[in-house]
């Protein structure tokens, strides 16, 4: 596993604290007050929230156990706890710090929703950079991806979406609400695109380094993904080298980084946004015409 310091440690808190706070406040103060449920754990708990007037961060946490328990299963240790504790600090920050304490939007329901998906978008992007989840259809989608290989995540979490917007509709009684509800997500999901590269799209790195075997293993340890190693030779200094071919998605790339810069400070890197990934884990070869 790779040594993650004090440094970073406290740098990822820090990212993973100012990315819950944006996230609560574009669900707390913006999507909530519109009636929208922009899919994600967070849209079945203000489901409820109508429903029960019961804390929003409250529910979206009690939402996220049974997810939580069973990617501590199937998925890996690590990723389980490290996504509860991300829930359990946005679930608290929701209901103490932002309800509470921040007035809400009452103005035009579509800027309610386009700013609140901003909001959850750019809360969201930081959290992945922290290297860790918001729960929820992030975790559905990996359960299904795990059972499925052949169905992308892409995939899954459209459908699984599209669900919760749609119940949204009979929930909130107003057709508007799954309309809206859809454009709170397109901003959210442009925006986290924009920051952090794209979704099941994915991001292909060509890591130019004269340290492939540790850059690899750290990729299948930290990443749980493989790589391929190609033996090249430098055009300039005609020496031998390798080149580490990769592709992740956009909550694994911050952690790629930090992986190539721990390993190798001199290598040479070059990141490519690939717009279509075939193959296991991303869209089945097969779908093509």
């Amino acid at each position: 596993m790779r040594y993650i310091s004090n440094n970073e440690k406290i740098k990822n808190f820090l990212l993973l604290i100012i990315g819950a706070i944006i996230y609560g406040i574009g669900a707390s103060c913006f999507v909530g007050p519109a009636n929208i449920a922009p899919g994600g754990a967070v849209g079945i708990a203000l489901m409820l929230n109508y429903l029960t007037n019961l804390p929003v961060g409250a529910l979206t946490l009690t939402i996220n156990v049974p997810l939580l328990i069973l990617a501590w299963r199937y998925l890996s240790h690590r990723f389980a706890v490290k996504t509860t504790i991300s829930c359990i600090v946005c679930s608290v920050i929701l209901d103490y710090l932002i309800t509470p304490n921040f007035p809400v939007y009452n103005g035009s329901r579509l800027l309610g929703s386009l700013y609140g998906g901003i909001l959850i978008g750019i809360g969201m992007a930081l959290i992945f950079i922290a290297g860790c989840s918001t729960g929820g259809t992030d975790i559905a989608g990996y359960l299904l991806q795990k059972k499925r290989p052949d169905v992308s995540i892409g995939r899954a979490l459209l459908i699984l979406d599209g669900i919760i917007l749609t119940f949204s509709i009979f929930v909130f009684h107003d057709v508007d609400a799954g309309l809206f509800g859809m454009a709170s997500l397109y901003a959210e999901t442009k925006v986290i695109d924009a920051i952090l590269y794209g979704y099941d799209a994915g991001t292909q790195v060509s890591i130019i380094t004269k340290e492939p075997e540790i850059i690899t293993q750290h990729i299948i340890d930290d990443l749980e993904r493989s790589a391929t190693i190609i033996n090249g030779k430098g055009g300039y200094s005609d020496k031998e080298l390798s080149i580490v071919i990769c592709v992740v998605r956009r909550s694994e790339f911050s952690t790629l980084k930090s992986i190539v810069r721990e390993s190798d400070d001199k290598a040479f890197v070059i990141v490519t946004e690939a717009t279509e990934v075939l193959g296991l884990g991303f869209k089945n070869i097969a779908e093509l015409n």
